[in-house]
């Protein structure tokens, strides 16, 4: 299917894109930045700390730096508002393995 038509199904809300089956972003985009988009995803929808630390740990593993995930962070204050950036920043930084020195106790 080319973008054109995957597109109007996204547009009519087509049931079968769900299934992840045809033409999956990998395809299109290498794994740092699909890391790095999962990552924006998950603070803008203030995902809990289990998924972002899944979400950090395959970022890792696909070369992504801390400084990139903290210029994620930094962009996501104009999408999401700093409130959520500030909320998903301990879960990312305990993800990474960054203690009491950086993460408030209620946040590990």
């Amino acid at each position: 299917m080319d973008d054109v038509e995957r597109l109007r199904r996204f547009c009519v809300d087509d049931a079968s894109l769900a299934d992840g089956s045809e033409a999956p972003w990998s395809e299109a985009l290498d794994g740092r930045t699909i890391a790095l988009i999962r990552i924006g995803a998950l603070i803008a929808s203030s995902a809990p700390a289990a998924s972002m630390r899944s979400a950090v740990d395959e970022a890792v593993a696909a070369g992504v730096t801390l400084h990139e995930m903290v210029a994620v962070l930094d962009g996501m204050v104009g999408v999401v508002g700093l409130p959520r950036a500030v909320a998903a920043a301990p879960r990312i930084a305990a993800a990474l393995g960054y203690g009491d020195d950086l993460v408030p106790d209620p946040f590990l």
